[in-house]
């Protein structure tokens, strides 16, 4: 008796990426929204508030938003194309028939992260150009910078694109995925300091509540990779507190694919 062994949930996983992919790169408009929105954001904000920290800083405000608006790009393509991608998914039946194959729900993540993988560093790519290019931002040349910046690239990609499969499960139609959505990754981008810098204007109670998030830590951990070790004295303690920032990501990272498991279905529920 002749035994068919079925591809991997890696192989399969890479291979639905790159289809995920192919399907993205057709859509011009979702590529060109998804890419360009948060580097415009960044150029109207930097240009607004550019010299609102003084003469005497060893940074601009612009640079501020350019190193703390990578944060907002993440969360922006990993969380949101995540989230409106599933529930577009369910609503057409792309997900029902993928049942009926060898899929496994790990393949299909892993086809999911591919292209969010993939999308995400285009997206961190033209912010810095944009940080670089029109607001002088300095890239760091210490080895240990650029290290930080990996795993906290690594962990916020991670962690939002968890969270977008989980927050999938609570929209009712693609139609609808986009505002519900947006709607706490706005909030969450005020509350973390990420459009309002210093972090310090704002109340405490606000930054209690965005503690107990990634977007906070993501713009800090990216804000320690591209600025000055002094301008550290403008977060809420003082530091950069890379230990913290490495410890709550890790942690989005686990309960986020925890609630995947959990959360995810093939079906729309009726």
């Amino acid at each position: 008796m002749t035994t068919i062994s079925l591809p991997s949930s890696g192989r399969l996983g890479l291979a639905r990426g790159a289809v995920e992919l192919r399907q993205f790169l057709r859509s011009r408009e979702a590529v060109g929204f998804s890419l360009i929105f948060p580097a415009l954001l960044l150029v109207l904000l930097g240009s607004i508030f550019k010299d609102s920290y003084g003469e005497h800083s060893e940074a601009s405000a612009a640079q501020v938003f350019s190193a703390s608006m990578i944060a907002y790009g993440i969360i922006s393509t990993a969380f949101i194309t995540m989230g409106v991608g599933i529930a577009a998914d369910r609503e057409d039946g792309t997900l029902k028939r993928l049942r009926g194959t060898p899929m496994t729900v790990l393949a299909y993540f892993i086809g999911k992260l591919t292209v969010v993988a993939v999308a995400t560093v285009a997206e961190v790519a033209l912010m810095l150009g944009v940080g670089v290019a029109v607001f002088d931002m300095p890239l760091p040349d210490e080895p240990a910078r650029w290290l930080t910046f990996a795993w906290v690239l690594a962990l916020s990609i991670v962690a939002c694109t968890a969270m977008g499969v989980t927050a999938s499960s609570l929209v009712r139609s693609s139609r609808s995925a986009g505002v519900v959505l947006n709607v706490p990754v706005v909030a969450l981008q005020f509350l973390s300091g990420i459009f309002v810098h210093p972090i310090t204007m704002l109340p405490q109670w606000m930054v209690t509540i965005a503690s107990f998030f990634p977007v906070k830590w993501m713009g800090q951990g990216f804000r320690s990779v591209f600025l000055p070790d002094s301008m550290a004295a403008h977060e809420m303690t003082g530091g950069w507190e890379p230990g913290r920032t490495a410890l709550v990501l890790g942690a989005w990272c686990v309960v986020g694919l925890a609630a995947c498991l959990m959360t995810f279905r093939w079906t729309e529920d009726r």
